[in-house]
């Protein structure tokens, strides 16, 4: 039986077969919404054949684009995405300019 080396060491993050961190869950998510999916066709009647196709289409398409992102983006590149959408383009100001350069104190 293989023994597999999941964790590199002390501090650093989880990494298998070189996904790396959140990406081992967009995985392993992925492959079990996949499984999941091919049970309720094939309960509901539709055809062996079709299933194992969708399934295995399903998992390649998964795998594939998992690595893929992985690949592209690394370790922390989709959470700088997430960060960078909910970050605004710009700033608007409405106040007058002479209200902006007006000491306060006095």
């Amino acid at each position: 039986m293989a023994a597999f080396e999941i964790n590199k060491g002390v501090g650093r993050s989880v990494e298998f077969k070189g996904l790396k961190a959140q990406y081992l869950f967009i995985f392993a998510g992925g492959l079990l919404t996949t499984f999941i999916w091919v049970v309720i066709l094939y309960m509901t009647g539709v055809s062996q054949i079709l299933c194992l196709l969708l399934g295995i289409a399903g998992g390649t398409l998964i795998v594939w684009q998992t690595f893929s992102l992985n690949k592209k983006y690394g370790e922390h590149g989709l959470m700088k995405i997430g960060a960078r959408k909910n970050h605004p383009r710009y700033l608007i100001n409405r106040k007058q300019v002479r209200s902006l350069l007006r000491m306060k104190g006095g």
